[in-house]
């Protein structure tokens, strides 16, 4: 399987599990019936926001899309391990990755946090599409600039900075610059 199918795969294998449609996540998602079959066929490179929505359809956590497996003990992630990326976009129709996932909680069984490493692309301030969501973010700068748009609000961070907020406020964030910027985000979904 291509990577950039695993999340697709694994939502279609989810869905087909729980003996629902396409068209009953659509409903449900209140998301398009074209947006749930390019994100399992690969086609579409999905947003946190239909993903999120998706996940509370068929009843399973956001990071049950991340997961190979769970296990219930701790979840150690070296600094010279190799963790899979899985890339995820806020444009339309993106075909390119804005924002590079790692999980660092790869395969915790019951986590109600998703904390992962995020390459910030310097293309992911083009075609901004805000997103709303239940749950809290806080974000960490770790290298480079971005901006967060929160509400009507912008609030540029660099190296250092953090900011936590509540997800079901429009939000966006984006790399400022021409160089990529990596942070640190740990994302809290209610189930």
């Amino acid at each position: 399987m291509s990577e950039k199918n695993k999340i697709g795969h694994k939502v279609a294998f989810i869905r087909e599990s729980r003996d629902l449609t396409v068209e009953d996540v659509s409903e449900r998602a209140n998301l398009a019936v074209q947006t749930i079959t390019d994100i399992e066929n690969g086609n579409l490179i999905p947003g946190l926001t239909p993903l999120i929505k998706i996940a509370r359809v068929l009843g399973v956590r956001l990071g049950t899309f991340l997961d190979d497996e769970e296990n219930i003990g701790p979840s150690v992630t070296r600094k010279n391990e190799k963790t899979e990326v899985t890339r995820f976009s806020d444009r339309s129709n993106a075909k390119a990755s804005d924002l590079d996932f790692y999980s660092l909680a790869h395969n915790k069984a019951g986590r109600h946090m998703d904390p992962f490493m995020i390459d910030v692309f310097p293309d992911s301030h083009k075609d901004v599409h805000l997103s709303t969501h239940e749950g809290e973010e806080f974000i960490y700068v770790m290298k480079g600039q971005i901006e967060v748009i929160y509400g009507k609000e912008k609030y540029e961070l660099s190296e250092g900075d953090s900011i936590y907020y509540d997800s079901i406020v429009a939000h966006h964030l984006h790399s400022v610059g021409k160089e990529p910027a990596k942070i640190l985000a740990v994302v809290y979904t209610p189930f």
